[in-house]
């Protein structure tokens, strides 16, 4: 994203937001500790359920507050950004120190991680120009 108002871009102004909302909350002691989230690795977790797209909005309701949960009680180690529901599987979204520590989560909610893979670059439109 380039430069707006100020010179920040739209994505310092996001960052910004995430760290008030993230002290404003309790999950971040200080807007310093917001860099080691950024920091931090994004993954993707792969889960296979059958016929999850299915599920009524109450059921998922009750599988993202299960998740929470278990992310409230891991403390501010792990993040969960948001997840895809498709027919048979969920893609979710985490930025988490290593591999193991979304594993955890997995095992602490009773949720399957059939195969979780680290963010290496996201690309989108912008990326051509």
């Amino acid at each position: 994203m380039g430069p707006g108002p100020y010179g920040r871009s739209a994505g310092d102004f996001l960052l910004f937001n995430r760290v008030a909302r993230g002290v404003e909350s309790g999950l971040l002691n200080s807007p310093n500790q917001a860099s080691e989230v950024e920091t931090m690795p994004k993954f993707v977790i792969e889960r296979e359920i059958p016929e999850v797209g299915k599920l009524t909005p109450e059921q998922l309701q009750a599988v993202s507050q299960t998740s929470c949960g278990v992310l409230n009680a891991m403390g501010p180690k792990i993040q969960w950004l948001h997840s895809y529901v498709t027919d048979d599987k969920i893609y979710c979204v985490y930025i988490a120190p290593d591999e193991a520590t979304v594993r955890e989560h997995a095992t602490r909610g009773g949720f399957p991680a059939n195969k979780v893979s680290q963010v290496r670059a996201t690309i989108d439109p912008t990326t051509s120009e």
